[in-house]
């Protein structure tokens, strides 16, 4: 049975405190779906581009950006992983996601699609791995044999379900994230699937900014840190009733406390004025895009009684803000959300 080796320092306390605060705040607050729509976009965009970065992928944020608004069908392998994962988020930020084995092996399956052999996809590891230095590609820790993976991340679940009354859900995700890094359960993708999983504990958890956050870029602003402090050294079997999860714990409630701050300052950026807000009758073309799809002028006439040339200033307006794009020719127009 898993039993993880921690402890409550003060430090660890005062960040608890000050996530607890800063989620209050941030929750207690409402913001236009204009607003919402776009940071939910920018917070992908940095995730893709960081998450991937930490693992080596060369792509600047500019690229990245570019990549996921045009998705070219001719793809090298680096853009590959940074659309896979863009896709993961928009599954997961659907929310409902049920804390699972098969949620976590779905995770992996996204992220690693087109890019590793299909036995491996969605697979948990049937061989030995090792982890590289990243800095000198040397073997600096050995995980555990393969025939243990499946016990031990089964363990590690039953452990995060059994204790979410029970143990705050900073701590419960700290762990989990570090743990799964240790049991290392796939070919590739571990650390990509680690940080997208700890992301569902965290939103499961009431982290109601779930889709606007964006860890990730606090870990990618200093990798080496990130590694020495979520990885090991050495061999499993030699280390395993050693691993102490406290200090890793304050770095990782300090990477919650640097994104909150970034999401907090980024929102109160946006001053609303009167071209940025949204009126009744631009909310109720944009909620029947969002459950029809698309909508025509003539669908938009049925909600409203505003004019045709009213009806024309609102498409614009909204296209203006990057919400919603045009599509078709002539009689066959429609608009719908932009990508």
């Amino acid at each position: 049975m898993f039993r993880p080796k921690y402890s409550i320092n003060n430090n660890l306390l005062k960040h608890i405190k000050q996530i607890a605060s800063l989620i209050t705040e941030l929750n207690s607050q409402t913001f236009s779906d204009v607003i919402l729509l776009e940071l939910e976009k920018n917070a992908r965009e940095i995730s893709s581009f960081s998450s991937t970065s930490i693992e080596g992928n060369p792509l600047p944020l500019t690229a990245v950006k570019k990549i996921l608004k045009s998705k070219p069908s001719n793809i090298r392998d680096s853009e590959k992983e940074v659309l896979n994962y863009n896709q993961a988020l928009k599954k997961l930020n659907t929310g409902h996601n049920r804390f699972n084995l098969n949620l976590i092996l779905n995770i992996q399956k996204t992220i690693t699609k087109g890019l590793i052999a299909d036995y491996a996809n969605g697979k948990i590891r049937k061989e030995p791995v090792f982890v590289n230095d990243p800095r000198k590609r040397e073997p600096i820790y050995l995980p555990p044999d393969h025939q243990d993976v499946k016990p031990l991340l089964n363990d590690l679940i039953k452990y995060v379900q059994q204790n979410k009354k029970k143990v705050d859900p900073l701590i419960l995700a700290g762990i989990f994230h570090k743990q799964f890094v240790i049991i290392h359960p796939f070919i590739d993708g571990n650390g990509r699937c680690a940080r997208l999983a700890t992301k569902v504990l965290l939103a499961d958890m009431g982290l109601n900014t779930f889709n606007l956050f964006s860890f990730e870029n606090y870990y990618n602003k200093n990798v080496s840190r990130y590694f020495q402090k979520v990885g090991a050294f050495g061999s499993y079997y030699d280390i395993e009733k050693d691993i102490d999860f406290t200090e890793w714990l304050e770095y990782f409630t300090d990477g919650i406390i640097d994104e909150l701050l970034r999401v907090e300052k980024e929102l109160e950026s946006f001053i609303i004025t009167p071209d940025k807000t949204l009126k009744p009758y631009h909310q109720k073309l944009l909620n029947y895009i969002k459950k029809n799809g698309f909508i025509t002028d003539k669908d938009y006439a049925k909600l409203t009684e505003r004019a045709k040339a009213t009806r024309s200033l609102d498409f614009r307006k909204l296209i203006e803000m990057g919400l919603i794009e045009r599509a078709g020719k002539g009689k066959s127009t429609y608009y719908k959300l932009k990508q």
